[in-house]
């Protein structure tokens, strides 16, 4: 039970970290944003490299932040069952919608993004716009590592459950806030 514990804390650590991070890639998204409107707009003036980088970085922020959502219970659910039920309920359907939904889902994406990505390595591949960006390949890799971060997002959200549903008080709602709260301080 303690592995347990511990993974779900390490799984969550990392994903709250990563969300942080793609929160700054979200301010520089707007920054580059305004900069590609201002440079055609008032000056004329088109780099293929500085619009595709901000189309590059809302992939990355979607990919990424992905798991940091999920973490935060941010993705659609239908609430009119869930919500109203009771703190058990909730960890059922949580432990089964990872292990049965989930999970399997993640493991098709990634099994099919493997070759995808395994190529463009191969390739050293570029963007194919005259003036793009290098490095195509580092961002279809993102696709992988989108696949890991929900994985691991979705074995924590699973081990949660478990935990709840053995009564753990650390991670039971009411007492999981208030360990949240020590931890950072």
């Amino acid at each position: 039970m303690r592995f347990i514990e511990n993974f779900v804390l390490f799984v969550d650590s990392l994903n709250d970290r990563i969300g942080r991070v793609v929160a700054w890639i979200c301010l520089a998204m707007v920054l580059t944003t305004a900069t590609v409107v201002v440079l055609r707009y008032l000056f004329a003036i088109g780099f293929v490299w500085l619009q595709e980088s901000y189309v590059w970085m809302h992939g990355i922020v979607f990919m990424l932040g992905a798991g940091y959502t999920l973490l935060r219970n941010g993705h659609v659910r239908v609430d009119v069952f869930y919500r109203p039920n009771s703190v058990r309920y909730k960890a059922l359907v949580d432990l089964f919608g990872s292990l049965f939904l989930l999970l399997p889902l993640i493991a098709l994406v990634a099994w099919v993004s493997f070759p995808y990505v395994a190529d463009s390595w191969a390739r050293l591949e570029v963007s194919r716009e005259a003036g793009g960006l290098p490095g195509l390949f580092l961002l279809k890799s993102v696709l992988l590592l989108f696949c890991l971060l929900v994985g691991l997002q979705g074995l924590s959200m699973a081990g949660r459950s478990y935990l709840i549903l053995r009564n753990h008080p650390r991670f039971m709602p009411e007492n999981g806030a208030v360990a949240r709260e020590k931890e950072r301080e």
